[in-house]
This record gives structure tokens, C-alpha cells and sequence, in this order.
């Protein structure tokens, strides 16, 4: 019975899979599961976002007539219960059930059992899937596993078809394209509001954006003159290899000649074309639909030959790319669309118009998100389930700060974000007079503000905005730039630069910190769950090699200035932490010794980004200087969340409780030790983060050059007293929201018109 089911399964997968429209996709998934349950009726029935109700929008075994045209409030009926409850109902006889409730001409009333189950994407419920019979009996165990098993694997498919406008309104008020939230993780923090262009890779099928072309007449000669250009370079290809191919072999050149025949895939696109659509969206809708069908037969030998649909759908994408030299438009506020965005697209943007970038893949990390920060451009990485192709001209807004996605918002979101993007302009232009003034609280506290930096792009903002050191310096960034590892003296010149640009300041460096989502591309490291892998320190101490040269070129830049510290990354016990200060001794020896003068022993600190440094912060602290938190990393341990996993964004919550206390304790070890310590998380940027580590006893907090005149501008508006009392009545708290609900209405307690209120994530 399993097995069946299971191959049932796999049936409706690929047969939903090979289509494109929802409709088809509802229409196929009530009719397997008709077949492969044996009962007498499947529905499906989808909430309508606007109207809060249950929309009858498939079935097999009632009247097909009312389809689309009849509905239920949420909490009506049988199937309001199971949306409302958000769990299955069976039930062996639903009619004297006194939540049953008759629909007239759909014919329900003559069956008995009945079994709902939820359909929900990210906890957003979207609709309820139905099976129902005549006979009275429960359904059985597997039955309900089953459509449990089928809802899940229809809910990504609804959001997406929700965010297209996919799904036919029954309310006459609603817009065909529909408001919708996407999550992604932060990649850089900002809000922007633009519209979308879409950009892709050469000869990507599944990247190619839907686009309306300007006149069908024109796309169509042009779709069939590249089409002719590949029908040639196929001949050709026969023509050459007829000496070295047998018949059958060289057989395959007929098989691409046929699919390109205008009788053939080519006519699909035409018509396409004929409806509107630019010839590489066209190709791109027809050749996935025939690539999908191929992929989903059981016969091995037809299932391969999805991989010829591929390759020549890529020929003749190929020759459409580079055939159609039409610039790119961008609007006046771009957003920046793709599958995996690269510093070269975002250089194609012209100046002054790119807001906002949003990418599928990547993380918070990915270099583009380095170079997003550094150009103070708001972004989202990692928006896996964003239906990115089909958003080109659309309004988009970019939430930065949280990850989040809003396509075609509704007018409540509109007006949130752009008040909260005018009081971002008019608190920068405010911040501007605050350069030049310390960091001091309202009753004398100093507390020094630094910046996280990894590109020469970041010093002079950075100096410019008023930053009073630096508390991470990423050196791993002119690695992943490099097709190499770089030389002793490439990375001598490279650290010489940011000491002497910020000296006499302070300037922490990380040692080369690779491995988790960073993997250089010339030192690949691939393994099944990375973060707990080989990364940060035990890959550098696994190659002293590497690590000797880096702290090696470190000192030399340091010579004359000595102001710089050396930070250890991913330290999580004692002998990982001799190990290399003893690498670190032995090279400064060397390097006295080569010199022929006495070279200053930098300070030395360890970063405390594992759960198992929390709890020996005090043994780690007496071997060095200071102590250093990278809350980003120590968040991710603690609450056992992937920060660059958007299914699970919303757990990562820089103010939970054991995070506080965790960060609380770090801090109560240092002063114990008579250490400083830093943070250089994305918590120290945050304006009620910030207050909660200064009444902590954090020394320095380190954040984006870009967000440094606000958090500043926070700090000087508050006393130390009020923090500490702010503190005390924080750390009694269970609950994440409820201390971050505290902690925004905190500041807008605050005399201080500067704080945006976004909430934190």
C-alpha cells in the first residue's frame, strides 16, 4: 500500500511539475488523488487573501459548474474548521456534524466521510484539500498522510501563483497582480522601493525573465532567424563529425532538426509570440514545459533525452542573447533582480539609479552582498521561493533590515516603508553634524564606536561617517577576490592600506576566516553541514602555511604604526587558541630576526562565536588581550538556526534571552579578567542592541560604516543609568518579541530624531 502511494506521489509531482498554469495544477492534483485514494470526491478550495474567504476552486465528483464562482467566510463549514484549525478533520459522517454546512448545487450533501487536510506555505494558510465519500467510514491513517503529504507539496506552488497573480480574484476590487511577502536573510541593511529589472546568465533557461515585446511581427523574424542560424550549426556539426559517427549515432542531429521543425517546439513559441511575449521568454516557457515532461517519464532512456531538450534550448537561447543588442532599460529606482547577482551586473547599472538588490541565491557573505554594503544599497539574499523571472516591471520594495521581499505591496506597505525611507534620508542628512562629536551618553559614559570593513571601498566612508577604529576587519575578502591565494607582500600592501588610513586608531584584524558559506574558489571546501565543519581557525591551523604568511604580512604592515590587534576566529577551546598564538609568537620571532629590529607584538584577541568559548570566556581571556563577539555566528549556535536559511529566518532572533544572557556573561568574564570586549554582530547596529551592550559593559561596538552616525546619534540620547535599568528589566523576560517590543518602545521614548523605527528581526 506504502509503495503505491509512494509512486502515486511521484506521479502527481511530475505531472503538476510539466504544467505551468495553477488551474492545471489544481485540475491534475484532484484527479490523482481521486485515483490513488479510490474515493468518490477531491477539492481543493484556496483562501482569497482579500476577502478572507474559501474559494471551491477544483474537484473531482461534485458539480465543476460552481468552480470559481462560490465561497465560504474562513471559519465556515467543515472546511473553515479544518483552515481555522490549521489540522486535518475526518470525519465518518460530516453531514450531522453541527459544523456542516450545506452549499447549494455542489452536491456535497450526499456524502458522508469526509477528510480535510490544511494547505500552508511559511505558516500562511492558503487553502484546504478534501477527499469525501458516500460510505460512512473514517478515512484511514495513510489516507491522511497522504493528502498531508500532497497539500505540503502544493503550498510552494500556490505562493508562487499568489505573488503572479496566477489566481483569478472572485472579489471585483482586486488587482490581478496580488500583494506579495517573500523572505530572504539580510544582505544589506535599507529600505528602497523601485521597480524590478531582471537579469540573468547567458543561455540559462531558467533564468530568462517574462517580458512583453514591442512588436510581435519583428520578435517573430527574429525568433526564426536565430532558429535558421541553429538549424546550420547543426548541419554543420553532422557534416564534420560524418567520419567519425555511425549512422545511428549521427541519428540525434535529425531528432534536434525535427524539434526545431516549424510544426514542432517552434510553433509553441510562436504562438507565444503571437500573444505578446519576447522571443527568449517564449523559448524559455516552452523548451521547461518540454524538459519537464521528458524528466518526469519512468523510462530511463526517455528520461535522458531531457537533457537534448536542454542543450538545444540553450543553442537557440544563446544566439537570441547575443543577436539582440537592445540595451537594457532601467528605471530612474532600479531593483536589481537574478538567480545569483554578480559585481558585473551591478556595474552595468548606471550611476545614481540602482536602489535595491534582490538575489535567489547567496548569502549575507556572498561578495555581492560585501559590495552592496559598502555602496550602502539596501538588499535581500537568499530568496529561494521568489518567482524572480516573472517580476520584470514590477514594484518592488526591499527591506534590508529584516529580508524581506514585498512584491507589488498593498497600500498599507507602500506607506509604511516610504515613511520609514523618508526618515531614513532626513535622519542621514541630520547625522551628518554628529562626525566630529563622541560617543557619550547623557551622564558622561564614552563608549567607542567602530567599523566592520573588507573592501578599500569602506575606509573612506567609514572615516567619513566618523568611525573611531576598526573592530573587524574581514581579510578573507581579497582572498575570495583573487583567483589565488595572495602573496606575503600583495597582503602586506593590502593591511599597510587600512592601518595607515586609520592610524593612529585601532585596526582588528581577523585572521583568514573561510570555510561555513565562504569558500575561496581556487580552496573549495564542500561538506554536508559546513558551519559545524572545517572553517575559520582549524582550517588555518590545519595549513600553517597559510596562516604564518597572513600574520607574517600582518606585522610588516604594522611596522612604524602599531596599531594593529590580530583577531582569532571560531576559537572553541584552549589548545586551539595555544596552538596558534604559539604560530603567532614563532612568526614575530622570525620576523624581529629578519628585520633586524624590535618589532611590537600586536594584541591579540579571540573571537567568541561558539557556545563552548561562552562558557570558558574567562580561561580564554587571560591568555590574551581581549575578547571580541561576533553575535551573528554565536546567535546561529545558540538557537541552532542557519542564518543564511530564509525557511528558518524567523527564528534567528538577535534578542532572545539566551542570546542576552549568553552575551551578559561574556561580558561580566572579561571585566572579571580585567579584558576589554568588542561586538562586531549585526546586534551592535541595532539602536535598542546597541543600548542593552553598552549597559552590559561592552567596551567598543563595531558595525557597517553606514549605520555608525545613527547608533551614535542613539547613545548620546540616553544616560547609562536608564540603559542599565532598561537592562535589568530585559533580562527578566522569556520571550524574543516581547523584549523587542520593549526595547522599540524604549526608544521611542527617546528625545531623539533620529531613530527609524524598523522593527529588529
Amino acid at each position: 500500500m506504502q509503495k503505491s502511494m509512494l509512486k502515486s506521489l511521484r506521479s502527481i509531482v511530475h505531472e503538476v511539475n510539466a504544467v505551468d498554469d495553477l488551474q492545471s495544477v489544481l485540475d491534475i492534483t484532484v484527479s490523482q488523488v481521486l485515483s490513488a485514494i479510490g474515493t468518490e470526491v477531491c477539492s481543493i478550495y484556496l483562501r482569497e487573501p482579500s476577502l478572507n474567504r474559501l474559494v471551491f476552486m477544483a474537484t473531482e465528483g461534485l458539480n465543476k459548474d460552481f468552480v470559481g464562482k462560490v465561497s465560504m467566510a474562513c471559519d465556515e463549514g467543515l472546511v473553515g474548521q479544518v483552515a481555522m484549525r490549521e489540522e486535518p478533520i475526518n470525519l465518518d459522517d460530516a453531514v450531522s456534524h453541527p459544523h456542516f454546512f450545506h452549499m447549494p448545487g455542489i452536491g456535497e450533501e450526499s456524502f458522508s466521510a469526509f477528510l480535510g487536510v490544511p494547505i500552508i506555505h511559511q505558516r500562511e494558510m492558503l487553502g484546504v484539500l478534501i477527499i469525501q465519500q458516500a460510505e460512512r467510514r473514517r478515512f484511514d491513517e495513510n489516507d491522511e498522510a497522504f493528502l498531508i503529504t500532497v497539500s505540503a507539496q502544493l503550498a510552494g506552488i500556490i505562493a508562487h501563483a499568489q505573488a503572479t497573480g496566477s489566481i483569478v480574484s472572485i472579489d471585483p476590487n482586486d488587482d490581478a497582480r496580488r500583494s506579495a511577502k517573500f523572505r530572504g536573510v539580510p544582505g544589506a541593511p535599507g529600505v528602497s522601493i523601485g521597480h524590478a529589472v531582471v537579469v540573468s546568465p547567458l543561455a540559462d533557461l531558467y533564468s530568462v525573465p517574462s517580458r512583453r515585446c514591442k512588436n510581435s511581427v519583428e520578435e517573430l523574424e527574429f525568433f526564426h532567424e536565430c532558429l535558421e542560424a541553429v538549424r546550420e550549426d547543426i548541419r554543420a556539426l553532422d557534416r564534420n563529425l560524418s567520419s567519425r559517427l555511425a549512422p545511428e549515432e549521427r541519428a540525434l542531429f535529425d531528432v534536434y532538426l525535427g524539434m526545431l521543425d516549424d510544426n514542432a517546439l517552434a510553433a509553441e513559441v510562436d504562438q507565444l509570440i503571437n500573444d505578446g511575449e519576447w522571443a527568449q521568454g517564449a523559448l524559455s516557457v516552452v523548451m521547461r514545459k518540454h524538459i519537464r515532461t521528458f524528466e518526469s517519464m519512468e523510462d530511463a532512456y526517455l528520461q535522458e533525452r531531457s537533457t537534448d531538450v536542454k542543450d538545444l534550448g540553450r543553442r537557440v537561447l544563446s544566439y537570441l542573447q547575443s543577436a539582440n543588442t537592445a540595451p537594457i532599460e532601467y528605471p530612474e529606482r532600479t531593483i536589481l533582480i537574478g538567480e545569483e547577482l554578480t559585481a558585473s551586473m551591478l556595474g552595468e547599472v548606471p550611476p545614481g539609479k540602482l536602489v535595491g538588490l534582490v538575489s535567489v541565491r547567496g548569502s549575507g557573505n556572498s561578495h555581492v552582498a560585501i559590495l552592496a554594503r559598502s555602496m550602502g544599497i539596501s538588499t535581500v539574499m537568499g530568496a529561494l521561493d521568489l518567482p524572480f523571472t516573472q517580476l520584470e516591471g514590477d514594484q518592488i520594495i526591499v527591506d534590508g533590515y529584516n529580508g524581506h521581499v514585498y512584491i507589488n505591496p498593498s497600500d498599507e506597505h507602500y506607506d509604511h516603508f516610504q515613511a520609514i525611507y523618508e526618515d531614513e534620508l532626513q535622519v542621514n542628512k541630520n547625522l551628518e553634524a554628529l562626525k566630529e562629536l563622541p560617543c557619550v551618553t547623557t551622564d558622561g559614559h564614552q563608549l567607542s564606536v567602530f567599523v566592520n570593513t573588507g573592501l578599500q571601498a569602506d575606509i573612506v566612508r567609514s572615516l567619513n561617517l566618523g568611525a573611531e577604529g576598526v573592530g573587524l576587519y574581514r581579510t578573507e575578502v581579497p582572498f575570495l577576490l583573487r583567483e589565488r591565494f595572495p602573496s606575503e607582500e600583495e597582503q602586506r600592501q593590502i593591511y599597510r592600506e587600512q592601518l595607515e588610513a586609520f592610524a593612529p586608531m585601532p585596526v582588528t584584524m581577523r585572521t583568514l576566516d573561510v570555510g561555513g558559506d565562504k569558500a575561496l574558489p581556487y580552496f573549495p571546501i564542500e561538506e554536508d553541514n559546513p558551519f559545524l565543519g572545517w572553517r575559520g581557525i582549524r582550517v588555518t591551523l590545519d595549513h600553517p602555511e597559510i596562516f604564518l604568511v597572513q600574520v607574517r604580512a600582518m606585522m610588516k604592515a604594522n611596522a612604524g604604526l602599531n596599531n594593529l590587534r590580530i583577531l582569532l576566529p571560531m576559537i572553541s577551546g584552549i589548545p586551539e587558541l595555544e596552538e596558534a598564538l604559539e604560530l603567532i609568537y614563532r612568526a614575530h620571532d622570525e620576523l624581529v630576526e629578519e628585520l633586524g629590529f624590535d618589532l611590537v607584538l600586536p594584541k591579540i584577541g579571540v573571537m567568541i562565536e561558539v557556545p563552548s568559548a561562552v562558557y570558558q570566556a574567562k580561561e580564554l581571556a587571560r591568555r590574551v588581550e581581549f575578547l571580541s563577539v561576533g553575535s551573528n555566528d554565536l546567535t546561529q549556535y545558540l538557537l541552532a538556526v542557519d542564518r543564511n536559511n530564509p525557511r528558518v529566518a524567523d527564528l534567528f532572533q538577535s534578542l532572545h534571552p539566551s542570546v542576552l544572557q549568553a552575551l551578559k556573561s561574556i561580558a561580566d568574564d572579561a571585566k572579571l579578567e580585567g579584558r576589554d570586549v568588542s561586538i562586531c554582530g549585526e546586534l551592535a547596529g541595532e539602536p535598542g542592541g546597541a543600548i542593552l551592550l553598552m549597559a552590559m559593559g561592552y567596551d567598543v561596538l563595531s558595525m557597517n560604516a553606514t549605520i555608525l552616525p545613527k547608533i551614535k546619534s542613539v547613545i548620546r540620547s540616553i544616560s547609562m543609568e536608564h540603559a542599565k535599568d532598561l537592562l535589568e528589566q530585559v533580562m527578566q523576560m522569556e520571550r524574543a518579541e516581547h523584549i523587542n517590543e520593549f526595547m522599540v518602545h524604549a526608544l521611542k521614548g527617546l528625545d531623539n530624531k533620529h531613530i527609524v523605527p524598523v522593527e529588529m528581526a
